[in-house]
């Protein structure tokens, strides 16, 4: 049952987001005109990031009795690891756009919202670089999975939570991917491509779930090391593209956007917590009242 739900939440997450994207590119918030709505979604994704990762993924951790001190440390590690993974990244791209010919950035620096974050072959696209793009994208999509499924193993609704959060924030990254990858391509060939980047999210969490079912006593430090992957893309790459000078009401609509990332994983949560207790009921009364706490997932499937 966990497995299942892994799978299912791993392919909207990883491809329902490439088509959100697209529908929103559709209606054109592709287009400069749209750059309000577009830093909308950034600080909506980066609400939902931060609200995952502060008041579910973190509270998760520390309920399971692990040294508070080895979780914070842990939470420290994971930040300057993805830190030195986006300087290595960035290098990496630097280097080889050295040898090709420049043309205009898509984003101009951090100011295109259509750019959440930096992967391999995200940032300064040239036209022939697509499928480094993907590749970059089918790496991330896959530790996007093994997050997920973490979250899964550790209590049902947390991986919900998740999976919405990753939506979120995949969403203005994917519009980004789906822009560059147009050049040269039709819009349903440059679709299926980063659906196929996509659907790796699945793969992930399958993944995930028998690697991270087999080292139980280390949840804890999964939950951790994805909330310092939430928190590191939510400050360094999301908020970032937010400080802009802007009048008193844009930046109100800001505010607004965020808490409205914050409300979404608050209501996602409340109604799988509301899920979770209708289905004990149901099965309190045809059980006989021998029914395990829905939050032992983990230890009910191992």
């Amino acid at each position: 049952m966990v497995l299942i739900a892994i799978i299912l939440a791993t392919l909207v997450a990883g491809i329902g987001s490439v088509w959100v994207a697209d529908a929103l590119l559709r209606i054109g918030f592709g287009r400069a005109s749209a750059g309000r709505a577009q830093q909308g979604l950034l600080s909506l994704a980066a609400g939902a990031l931060l609200a995952t990762a502060f008041m579910h993924l973190l509270p998760e951790a520390f309920a399971s009795g692990a040294n508070p001190q080895h979780l914070f440390t842990t939470l420290l590690i994971g930040i300057v690891f993805f830190f030195l993974l986006t300087k290595a990244e960035l290098w990496h791209h630097g280097h080889e756009h050295s040898h090709a010919p420049q043309v205009q950035n898509l984003h101009h620096g951090h100011d295109h919202p259509a750019h959440a974050h930096d992967h391999p072959g995200h940032a300064h696209h040239h036209p022939t670089s697509g499928w480094s793009l993907l590749t970059g994208d089918s790496v991330h999509c896959f530790g996007d999975g093994v997050l997920i499924a973490s979250a899964f193993l550790a209590d049902m609704r947390l991986g919900l939570i998740a999976a919405v959060s990753v939506l979120a924030h995949e969403v203005p990254h994917h519009m980004g991917d789906l822009v560059v990858m147009r050049r040269g391509n039709q819009r349903g060939v440059a679709m299926l491509k980063v659906s196929l980047a996509g659907s790796i999210t699945a793969l992930g969490g399958i993944a995930g779930y028998f690697l991270v079912g087999q080292l139980h006593d280390w949840l804890p430090f999964f939950l951790t090391v994805a909330c310092s992957s939430f928190i590191y893309v939510a400050l360094s790459d999301l908020i970032p593209q937010l400080q802009k000078h802007l009048t008193a009401r844009q930046t109100l609509t800001q505010v607004l956007w965020l808490v409205l990332g914050i409300a979404l994983v608050t209501t996602v949560s409340s109604l799988a917590h509301d899920l979770a207790h209708q289905g004990h009921d149901h099965d309190h009364d045809h059980a006989g009242g021998g029914h395990a706490p829905a939050h032992s997932i983990h230890a009910d499937e191992h």
